[in-house]
C-alpha cells in the first residue's frame, strides 16, 4: 500500500494516509493514457467546417451557351466546379469527431494517471479546507 502525506491548510504534515493499490499502485499504461487523451481532445474538436457544393450555390440554373457549334467546351452551368464562384467538389462538411473507447481502457487510463501522479510525488491530500467567509 502506498502511503501519502495528509497536510493541513498551512502545508504541515498531520498524518499519513494509506492509498488503495488497486487504483494508485498500478504500473502506468501509456497506451491507455494516450487513447483516453486522444478521445477527450477529439470530443472537443468543433467540426463546423463547411463549404457549398454545386447544389447549394445560388444561380446557374440556365445553360450558359448552346451545346454545339460555338467551338467552346460544353458547359451545363456557370456554378459547376471548374468555374470561379462555382461549387466545391468533395469539400469539407460538418461532422462529429467524437468517438468512444472501451470502458475497461477508460478506467485503466484513469488509474494510470492517478498512479503516475502518486509515483511522481505530485498527488496530495488536504485534511480540511475551512473558509471564514465566501469570497467572489
Amino acid at each position: 500500500m502506498a502511503l501519502i502525506d495528509v497536510l493541513n491548510q498551512k502545508g504541515e504534515v498531520i498524518r499519513q494516509y494509506d492509498l488503495n493499490d488497486d487504483i494508485f499502485g498500478i504500473e502506468p499504461h501509456k497506451d491507455a493514457l494516450y487513447e483516453a487523451v486522444k478521445m477527450q481532445q477529439a470530443g472537443k474538436h468543433q467540426g463546423t467546417h463547411a463549404v457549398k457544393g454545386r447544389s447549394q450555390v445560388s444561380g446557374g440554373g440556365r445553360k450558359p451557351y448552346r451545346q454545339k457549334g460555338t467551338g467552346r467546351a460544353r458547359q451545363g452551368s456557370i456554378r459547376a466546379t471548374q468555374y470561379v464562384g462555382g461549387g466545391i467538389a468533395f469539400g469539407p462538411t460538418p461532422r462529429d469527431y467524437a468517438y468512444r473507447i472501451n470502458k475497461k481502457v477508460r478506467r485503466l487510463a484513469l488509474k494510470s494517471a492517478l498512479s503516475s501522479k502518486v509515483l511522481d510525488k505530485e498527488f496530495g491530500l488536504v485534511d480540511q479546507i475551512a473558509l471564514e467567509a465566501p469570497k467572489t
